[in-house]
């Protein structure tokens, strides 16, 4: 143990000095802000480069009457396309002060109801859509320069939709949810690779395990959004608003 009073003279005194500084001098610095060099790299980013790549035009007017019809359409050109993992989308939900919270999540299904996703109850957004049951869906795909966003009440299945849901999935899906334990602390890496040894040695075995967390939820819309990008700008955008038991179409400046 190193005696305090065998310190060199000078470094107690640049103690005493510093305790001695004005209170704005003793704070912690913020954090510096992104360097140039950081901007200019984003700046330099093109979007939609008309010399890289040809977006394909889309006639608002040729639109169906109802968003679900035209999704399908724009999905399957997409994956046609090669998008990587254009089932995957952004999920916001909000929290009981009403901050919002924002993750991707994948889709499971579209049909005349809306878009289907599904989680454990307990995760954060599990107990976000228990408070506050409404959610927004985004949907981003770059090779065609095509966006959709979605926003609705959110509706949870019954267990048995839920049930069916999860085990028509990959054996690593199944384990990946007998984890469990989503959005809590986790202690180690080591604990997570020994649950989901566990996870996958019973999944294995058993697979038809129920796991009662796992939930199915369907974001029924009242308004879509489609998105198509143009390179010069001059962007299509075709809202899709849910009035009585039809849709309301409508363009909206870019």
């Amino acid at each position: 143990m190193i005696d305090p009073s065998s310190r060199p003279q000078a470094q107690s005194q640049d103690q005493s000095q510093a305790g001695s500084r004005p209170q704005a001098e003793a704070e912690t610095a913020p954090a510096p802000c992104p360097s140039s060099e950081f901007v200019q790299a984003l700046r330099g980013l093109r979007v939609w480069d008309p010399q890289v790549s040809a977006l394909p035009l889309f006639d608002p007017a040729t639109a169906p009457a109802e968003p679900v019809p035209l999704f399908a359409t724009w999905f399957g050109e997409v994956v046609a396309a090669g998008e990587v993992e254009p089932h995957t989308m952004s999920l916001a939900t909000a929290d009981a002060e009403g901050r919002p919270d924002v993750r991707t999540v994948m889709l499971h299904d579209v049909d005349a109801r809306g878009w289907h996703f599904a989680s454990h109850a307990g995760s954060r957004k599990g107990r976000q859509l228990a408070h506050r049951p409404y959610a927004s869906l985004g949907f981003y795909w770059p090779l065609l320069g095509r966006a959709v966003r979605v926003r609705g009440r959110v509706t949870v299945e019954p267990a048995e939709v839920a049930h069916a849901d999860l085990h028509a999935r990959s054996t690593g899906a199944l384990a990946a949810a007998l984890v469990g334990h989503q959005s809590e602390v986790l202690s180690s890496y080591e604990e997570l690779e020994r649950a989901s040894e566990a996870a996958w040695a019973r999944a294995e075995r058993d697979p038809d395990v129920p796991v009662p967390s796992w939930t199915a939820y369907v974001v029924e819309p009242d308004e879509v959004e489609f998105f198509q990008g143009d390179a010069r700008r001059l962007h299509v955008r075709l809202n899709y608003r849910r009035e009585g038991d039809g849709w309301a179409k409508a363009l909206l400046w870019p």
